[in-house]
């Protein structure tokens, strides 16, 4: 009975019928798959992919992040980065790796070296590179990798980290229009117009990257020397734990962070081994979690910026219930994942309540719109859900008015 009010629910769409739709419905308590339609086909997940990064990070990393590895040798203490997001990071707020490089007597040196990738993700929009959704990716990320700039007054803002105020610059040429900081591709040369400054103007640019970067910034941060070192980790390095692996995945879930993401594959690949790779870590958890997928995945990074991720709609139904069982505490999932009318990227897609009745990962690109997560029924039920919405034209609050429109129907039916 519920399998043909969805299928009807869908056929009767108008909307629906002018774009690719894959969709699954879950009973967790019987185990079967109510109804699917073109469950079994690919979709680009976009950010439905951080699904499969926080199932990973659920399987592979332990309560408190490996922060730094480290060694001390006479009065030295030699550190190495293990991708994690949380230095200084604006949400996560964890600052046990820069207390510990602080208050140490020693002298401190990097080494650099173990991240084994590009600065951006496989398959990635270069022309992106100047939005806050896509901070370079790098062993010892600092500050989530971007300059924020911040009003003050009309002809002054505010910038940090303070060490890049040198590389802004006015542009005498540009008079009119909206106040807006651009960067270079290549280089940390950040341009504004020569235009009055809005009060509650904010906003974050990616800086470019370097070793030489990494260490400006440290030696700024903690107002105190930082060398550079090459040499490959010890048998005898330590582990420096830092931020709470849940507080992170929740700060990655709910705003869907697109650099914690990226970074939480690289601190799964730390717990690996001395490389860290993106590739690697997604090998290993594809090989030795995800068997139990029924459809293969193609899984290229740890956000969904990349259009060569392609998953089908009932892996992510089989994925969510073993994230349901993996947490095994219904309260604590649900309190990590955006919630409908309430919280995170769901916040506005439905109307606003104090009892949301869906809870999950929505996802995003040019001409896709996704969610897959729990909807919660007016009899009390909880079914697992995935809809994926490809290759469409029409205003993205189309699709996801007419997604939210069916959700609701479930809800208020079963």
């Amino acid at each position: 009975m519920i399998a043909k009010k969805v299928a009807k629910a869908f056929k009767n769409s108008e909307v629906i019928k002018q774009y690719e739709v894959g969709f699954a419905l879950y009973n967790m308590e019987d185990k079967k798959m109510i109804f699917q339609k073109d469950a079994d086909k690919y979709f680009t997940p976009a950010s439905n992919t951080k699904l499969y990064t926080f199932y990973a990070s659920l399987q592979m990393l332990p309560e408190r992040m490996p922060a730094l590895k480290y060694v001390e040798r006479n009065d030295s203490l030699i550190f190495w980065g293990t991708g994690d997001p949380s230095f200084l990071q604006f949400a996560v707020k964890d600052q046990s790796a820069y207390h510990f490089l602080q208050n140490s007597n020693k002298k401190l040196f990097f080494a650099p070296g173990r991240y084994s990738g590009s600065f951006f993700g496989n398959g990635w929009s270069w022309d992106d590179y100047d939005y806050y959704y896509q901070p370079e990716i790098t062993e010892m990320p600092i500050m989530d990798n971007m300059v924020t700039s911040t009003y003050i007054s009309s002809n002054k803002i505010n910038i940090i980290p303070k060490v890049f105020a040198p590389c802004f610059e006015v542009d005498s040429t540009k008079t009119s229009g909206n106040f807006q900081v651009t960067r270079d591709f290549l280089v940390n040369h950040f341009r504004y117009p020569n235009v009055a400054v809005k009060p509650g103007y904010n906003q974050q640019n990616p800086y470019k990257t370097s070793t030489q970067t990494t260490v400006e910034l440290l030696i700024d941060t903690l107002h105190k020397q930082v060398g550079i070192i090459k040499m490959k980790i010890p048998a005898d390095a330590q582990t420096l734990p830092g931020a709470t692996r849940d507080s992170v995945l929740k700060h990655m879930m709910l705003p869907s962070d697109n650099f914690i993401a990226e970074h939480l594959l690289l601190v799964c690949s730390n717990q690996i081994g001395d490389t860290l790779s993106t590739t690697k870590a997604i090998e290993y958890v594809t090989k030795k979690y995800l068997s139990f997928l029924p459809d293969k995945v193609q899984w290229a990074d740890g956000s969904g910026l990349s259009r060569q991720n392609l998953f089908t709609p009932r892996d992510n139904i089989y994925l969510l219930d073993s994230i349901y069982k993996l947490v095994n505490n219904r309260a604590k999932l649900f309190d990590m994942l955006p919630a409908g009318g309430k919280t995170g990227t769901l916040k506005n897609a439905y109307p606003k309540t104090d009892q949301p009745f869906i809870y999950g990962k929505t996802g995003s690109l040019g001409g896709v719109h996704n969610q897959s997560g729990y909807v919660l029924t007016k009899k009390g039920k909880t079914y697992i859900y995935s809809f994926m919405n490809n290759n469409f034209i029409k205003p993205t609050a189309e699709v996801r008015a007419e997604m939210v429109r069916i959700m609701t129907y479930i809800h208020d039916q079963f």
